[in-house]
């Protein structure tokens, strides 16, 4: 009987240190869980703040382009100091734009690198980018090119638009690359600067920042 006793006692204190070493493991666990979990949500909190900031520098530099327009179809040999001129001359007789003052430019040239003269001819000239010392003269501009079919100089179609950051810019073509399926829903819609889109969905006028929500 002694001897059972004894065994019984050693192996329910055998037990117990187990039950006691379980513990302990699942209590160092459950602190390494807690510990994960926090960095997790330190890692959203971050990535959410980081979308933030992205969001902000991208309206920062789309608000830094509003002076500028970018402009497509002009031929390669206008370039350097003449472009100016150029611009300043041809503008206002392509658009039929009558501005208060002559068109006065910051800055204004062609975009990207040049090209080697052995490529063809045909291709199409780089976009200028000119940033006009008048804000209000490139929102006319802007503006025209909105409500009119593009102008054309010598049978070449001359493009005038805004000039964004390259996020906004792809946001944009995604919202575009849309507007044959609502055509063919017969949907109404719109797009908006820089790069918002409404649209009517099931009956009801939307807004739309992301294209992946259309």
């Amino acid at each position: 009987m002694d001897n059972t006793m004894a065994s019984l006692m050693a192996e329910t204190k055998s037990i117990r240190l187990d039950i006691a070493g379980f513990q302990s493991r699942v209590l160092g666990l459950e602190q390494r869980v807690t510990m994960v979990e926090a960095q997790a949500a330190t890692s959203r909190d971050q990535d959410q703040e980081l979308l933030c900031l992205r969001s902000k520098l991208n309206d920062l530099e789309d608000r830094s382009r509003r002076d500028k327009v970018r402009v497509l179809g002009f031929p390669k040999a206008i370039k350097g100091e003449d472009m100016h001129s150029f611009l300043q001359e041809t503008l206002p007789k392509l658009t039929g734009i009558t501005f208060d003052s002559p068109l006065e430019f910051q800055t204004a040239h062609r975009l990207g690198p040049k090209r080697p003269k052995r490529l063809n001819t045909n291709v199409r000239p780089r976009p200028i980018i000119a940033c006009l010392l008048r804000h209000t003269q490139a929102r006319q501009l802007i503006q025209r090119a909105r409500t009119h079919e593009p102008c054309q100089m010598d049978g070449q179609e001359i493009r005038i638009s805004a000039d964004f950051s390259k996020e906004t810019s792809e946001r944009r073509r995604a919202f575009l690359a849309i507007r044959p399926r609502l055509r063919k829903m017969e949907e109404k819609y719109g797009l908006f600067e820089p790069s918002r889109m409404w649209a009517m969905k099931n009956g009801v006028s939307q807004d739309f920042c992301d294209p992946e929500d259309l």
